[in-house]
C-alpha cells in the first residue's frame, strides 16, 4: 500500500497534469514569416545614432561604458579636426565596441549617453556561431548615413 501512494500516485498525478495541457488549443507562430509583438520596454540590439546632417552622435565621452554594470563596452576617442569631422563636439568615438556576450541589456548605456547616441532597439536576431562574431564594432553598430533629400 505503500508503494502505491509513494510511486503511483505522483505517476498518475503527473499524467493528469499532462492529459489536461493536452486539451488545450496550441499556438504556433511561423517565426521568420510572423514575429510576435515584443513588450514595449524591450531593450536588444544597440545602435549607434546620426544626426540628420549625417555626423554621429557619439562624442567619445565614455559614460556608457562606465554606466556598464557588465564593462562590455569600450570607447577610445579622438579629437575631430577642421579637415576630418564626425562629430559634432571636439572629440569623436574611433574605436567603440560591445561585447555582446557579456551584455546584460539593462539600458543602462542608453539612458547615460548624454547625446543620445547608443539606443538599444528591438531587433532581437542576435544569434551568431563563433564568438569572435559577438564583439560588436562601431562600423556594426552605426546606423547608414541618412538619405540626403535635394
Amino acid at each position: 500500500m505503500q508503494l502505491v501512494k509513494d510511486v503511483v500516485k505522483p505517476i498518475v498525478s503527473g499524467f493528469g497534469i499532462t492529459a489536461k495541457r493536452l486539451k488545450h488549443d496550441k499556438v504556433t507562430i511561423m517565426y521568420p514569416e510572423v514575429k510576435r509583438e515584443q513588450y514595449t520596454r524591450t531593450r536588444w540590439r544597440h545602435v549607434l545614432t546620426r544626426y540628420d546632417s549625417g555626423l554621429e552622435r557619439c562624442i567619445g565621452c565614455s559614460l556608457c561604458a562606465g554606466a556598464c554594470p557588465a564593462r562590455c563596452i569600450y570607447v577610445e576617442a579622438h579629437e575631430n579636426t577642421d579637415q576630418e569631422r564626425y562629430s559634432p563636439g571636439e572629440r569623436y568615438a574611433t574605436r567603440y565596441e560591445i561585447n555582446m556576450l557579456r551584455c546584460i541589456f539593462c539600458g543602462f548605456c542608453q539612458e547615460a549617453c548624454p547625446t543620445g547616441a547608443i539606443v538599444l532597439r528591438k531587433d532581437f536576431e542576435l544569434a551568431n556561431y563563433k564568438r569572435e562574431d559577438f564583439i560588436y564594432t562601431k562600423e556594426m553598430l552605426l546606423e547608414p548615413m541618412p538619405l540626403i533629400k535635394e
